[in-house]
């Protein structure tokens, strides 16, 4: 005999979601998701609405990788078209978002219903998976389902649509079963073999210049504290890239910064290695598909990655351990201390080409009308706590600061991922300052990218997230510019005016102000970190070509025929 207690399908999703320790959901209101979201604001959820869907999933996706807990993301069927660069963006990052939307009701399917998309076969290509939910009795074990492939192996964005007739019908709670997330993903940490475990330490034990690169997917465990004492025990060098920037701060002897070849001197140096080890680092493109020039062909790669489909993709690895990152360098570290370990020479090689480099960015950094991007990223050096949050979007102007400014605590440091969306930097401070409203958060865009997710100030000041952001204004697509007079010779399409952003924070509640004289930029930095309200300071810089915007340029010369 059934139970007389009845639960609608809004409140089953909201149960399940809560006992993934869910509070916050991003997304915008709209017919079909009006159900549950009433539902589940009874129950104590927290809406984050912005402006636009896809600046709810990058904030759902950078809540998910600051947090590790599902980024919660909801919407209707309008919204999740306009959802789907967010979701591409996640599926590059490799973040456990979980894609909520709503749609007609079921019975209307097919016939031309309000608003009708193929919802499920719009999301599979940007998605780790995606599925329609037909049964309000199967709402529990099919978000289980979406945020087990969420997390396993690299993690990633997960779908479901759920029609709106389905969140209004009310169930018996006897047919429903719900399960802790314990008995349903998490079984423990995948970890490598005796043999593998030996045999990579006998081969970093014997190499005279290792580099170990640790990439997102080594950022799973929030703490960087097993990498810093496998360095420490094993003295060997460490370059982080992506979300494991600052999983061992910069400043760590063993550390030498942020693995970008264009962006770091020492990191150019991967070439010299005769033993490079991937931690949770791709075989990709920035990697040179792990392929000489970047890798050397005689030296040895040791791939440890949480999907089995990466090792070795397109090279050969002479130890390739699929598991859990963390987990494994634990291992790692227990071996390495059965040898002894020497000082390398290669440390003071690579020491030495950070320093000259380091050295070479602040040339740049002298006082000048208008101010060099340098200046500002000096400038906002100088008043960095250790603590404080970077984050930065595409362009010539983020490429000086991602070259200049540390990663000193995990979690902290955050760029636009392998996709290259421009666009994130706003939506992706605000989860930063959602998570954590006792640090600062600083975004560093272009005048450029402000343009995509610009009015998501309006969402900060709502939501009471005081942001600060720092523009350098080009006027211009900038580094798309410059690569076009580099190959070209001359613009096209990418001049845009000198427009008064700061004005329009104002004008959306916020604080702004315009920096044009490098003396002014110290005080407007002071007077934003102090106040308690979304700011931007609008700095006018001069068009200049970053050290990645120059290896753009070069690479696009070799690259574009010319006419006999």
């Amino acid at each position: 005999m059934t139970s007389s207690r009845k639960i609608s399908g809004g409140q089953l999703i909201g149960r399940a979601l809560q006992l993934e320790g869910v509070k916050n959901v991003f997304g915008i209101a709209g017919d079909h998701v009006l159900p549950v979201m009433n539902d589940m604001d009874d129950m104590g959820f927290r809406f984050v609405d912005t402006r636009h869907e896809q600046a709810a999933v990058h904030m759902a996706d950078a809540w998910g990788r600051i947090t590790g807990q599902p980024g919660v993301v909801m919407y209707t069927t309008p919204g999740f078209a306009n959802a789907i660069p967010g979701l591409t963006a996640a599926m590059h990052s490799g973040s456990p978002v979980i894609s909520i939307s709503g749609c007609a009701e079921i019975s209307e399917l097919g016939r031309g219903a309000m608003q009708e998309i193929d919802q499920i076969g719009m999301a599979k290509p940007v998605t780790k998976g995606a599925w329609m939910v037909t049964d309000p009795r199967r709402i529990p074990d099919m978000i289980a389902h979406a945020v087990r492939v969420a997390y396993s192996g690299r993690r990633g964005p997960v779908h479901l649509t759920i029609p709106v007739d389905l969140q209004q019908e009310f169930v018996s709670e006897d047919e429903v079963k719900f399960y802790e997330p314990s008995e349903y993903r998490g079984i423990g940490a995948a970890r490598a073999s005796e043999d593998q475990v030996r045999q990579a330490i006998e081969i970093l034990n014997s190499a005279e210049r290792p580099l170990l690169i640790a990439g997102s997917a080594a950022a799973y465990t929030s703490n960087g504290e097993y990498l810093a004492k496998f360095i420490e025990a094993t003295k060997l060098p460490l370059m982080t890239e992506g979300d494991a920037r600052g999983l061992v701060s910069d400043e760590h002897q063993y550390c030498f910064g942020f693995f970008d070849r264009a962006l770091n001197r020492a990191a150019q140096m991967v070439g010299d290695a005769d033993v490079v080890v991937l931690m949770g680092r791709k075989q990709d493109l920035i990697m040179g598909y792990a392929m000489p020039p970047v890798i050397n062909a005689n030296a040895k790669i040791i791939q440890i990655d949480p999907s089995e489909a990466e090792i070795g993709r397109n090279r050969g690895v002479a130890v390739g351990i699929a598991g859990d990152v963390g987990a494994v360098v634990e291992q790692l570290t227990a071996e390495a201390a059965k040898h002894t370990w020497k000082d390398l020479p290669w440390l003071k090689v690579l020491s030495e080409a950070r320093k000259e480099w380091d050295a070479h960015l602040e040339t740049f950094a002298e006082p000048q009308v208008p101010l060099h991007a340098m200046t500002v990223h000096k400038a906002i050096r100088q008043n960095l706590a250790e603590d404080d949050y970077l984050v930065f979007d595409g362009g010539d102007y983020c490429h000086w600061g991602r070259a200049y400014l540390p990663a000193r605590v995990p979690k902290s440091w955050w760029y636009v991922p392998t996709l290259g969306m421009l666009g994130h930097t706003i939506p992706t401070a605000m989860a930063c300052k959602l998570a954590h409203p006792n640090r600062r958060v600083l975004a560093f865009t272009g005048d450029g990218a402000f343009g995509f997710n610009g009015m998501e100030f309006d969402t900060a000041v709502r939501h009471h997230l005081a942001i600060v952001a720092v523009m350098g204004n080009d006027s211009a697509w900038g580094i798309d510019r410059q690569i076009q007079i580099g190959v070209y010779g001359k613009p096209v399409a990418t001049d845009l005016l000198p427009t008064r952003y700061d004005q329009v924070v104002r004008g959306l509640g916020g604080y702004g102000e315009m920096v044009e004289n490098p003396e002014d930029l110290p005080y407007a930095i002071e007077r934003c970190m102090k106040l308690e309200r979304p700011s931007l300071i609008n700095v006018q810089i001069q068009r200049q070509s970053s050290p990645r915007g120059q290896a753009a340029i070069n690479r696009w010369k070799a690259h574009t025929a010319k006419p006999d």
